[in-house]
C-alpha cells in the first residue's frame, strides 16, 4: 500500500513543538523546508534550551545550542522560534508545561501542530524522558487551547483567543505512519544542512553518524512507501473529522 501525501495544500501555519534544540532536525526539518518554500508559515516551540546535552557548563551550552538552532531554522526558512526555559533533562509533564504550549498555540494560531511521540519504547529503543513529557503535554495542550475555560487568564489578561488546530502530526515510526511528505531534492538537502548546523553539539557526540550519511538513508527507505525517491513520514490525526464509532454488522436471524 502506497501512503498518501499530507494535504499540505490546505496548510497555512504549522507549529512544531519539541523538547530540545536539534529535535526537529532528525528528518522533520526536511518537510519543513518543503513547506516554507511553498509559502506555509512554520514556527518552532522549544520547551528547553538543551543545556544538559553537552559536557560544557549549562549556561554556556544553552547559549551555544540556541545559536545553532537559530542557524538550523535559517536553513529551512523558519522565522518564528520561541524557546522556553523548562529544565533540560528533567522536563515534567504537568499544568505548567501544558499552559505554556497552550499559550503558543493560541498566539501562533496554527492549523497544524507537529509534536513528538510519547511512547516509552520506540523502534530505536527507549525514548528519552523529555521527549515523552513534551509529546503528551502537546497533545493535551491542543485540546486546552480550544477551551476558553482552560487557562482563562490567557484570554482575559493576555488578550489571546481560543484556537483549535485542524491537524495533529507526529513522526511516523515502526510502520504506524499514515501520510508522507515528498522531500526529494532541495528539501532533503536543506534538511541535512539543518542538522549539520548543530556542529558543536554533534562534535560532542563522537559516536554520532554524519547527517549526510543517515538522513538520506532513512528518507530513501521512507520514500519507498510513497513511491518517491525521498520522503518523511508522519502519523496524521484530523482533529475535526467526525469520530469513527464502531458499528454492529452482525446479521440477526429470526427463528
Amino acid at each position: 500500500m502506497t501512503l498518501p501525501a499530507l494535504p499540505e495544500e490546505t496548510f497555512q501555519r504549522v507549529l512544531c513543538v519539541v523538547a530540545h534544540p536539534d529535535d526537529m532536525e532528525y528528518g522533520s526539518s526536511a518537510a519543513v523546508a518543503r513547506w516554507t518554500a511553498r509559502g506555509i508559515e512554520v514556527g518552532y516551540l522549544l520547551l528547553t534550551r538543551g543545556e544538559a546535552g553537552m559536557p560544557n557548563p549549562p549556561a554556556e551550552t544553552a547559549q551555544l545550542r540556541l545559536a545553532e538552532q537559530q542557524a538550523a531554522c535559517d536553513v529551512v526558512g523558519v522565522t518564528h522560534l520561541t524557546v522556553l526555559e523548562h529544565p533540560d533533562g528533567v522536563l515534567v509533564y504537568g499544568l505548567d508545561l501544558r499552559r505554556d504550549i497552550c499559550r503558543e498555540i493560541r498566539r501562533f494560531k496554527p492549523d497544524v501542530v507537529l509534536g513528538v511521540g510519547y511512547d516509552v519504547e520506540t523502534p530505536f529503543g527507549f525514548d528519552q524522558a523529555d521527549h515523552r513529557a513534551a509529546g503528551l503535554a502537546t497533545l493535551d495542550a491542543i485540546r486546552d487551547a480550544g477551551n476558553r475555560w482552560v487557562f482563562p487568564e490567557q484570554i482575559d489578561d493576555e488578550q489571546l483567543e481560543p484556537h483549535s488546530p485542524r491537524w495533529y502530526l507526529v513522526p511516523g515510526l515502526g510502520g504506524n505512519a499514515t501520510h508522507g511528505v515528498d522531500v526529494t531534492g532541495e528539501p532533503l538537502r536543506k534538511g541535512v544542512a539543518s542538522l549539520e548546523a548543530h556542529a558543536a553539539y554533534l562534535a560532542a557526540l563522537p559516536w554520532h553518524p554524519a547527517p549526510a550519511e543517515f538522513i538520506p538513508m532513512f528518507a530513501k527507505m521512507s520514500g519507498k512507501t510513497m513511491g518517491v525517491e525521498h520522503a518523511v513520514l508522519f502519523r496524521a490525526h484530523d482533529l475535526q473529522a467526525p469520530p469513527a464509532f464502531p458499528t454492529d454488522d452482525t446479521d440477526e436471524t429470526e427463528d
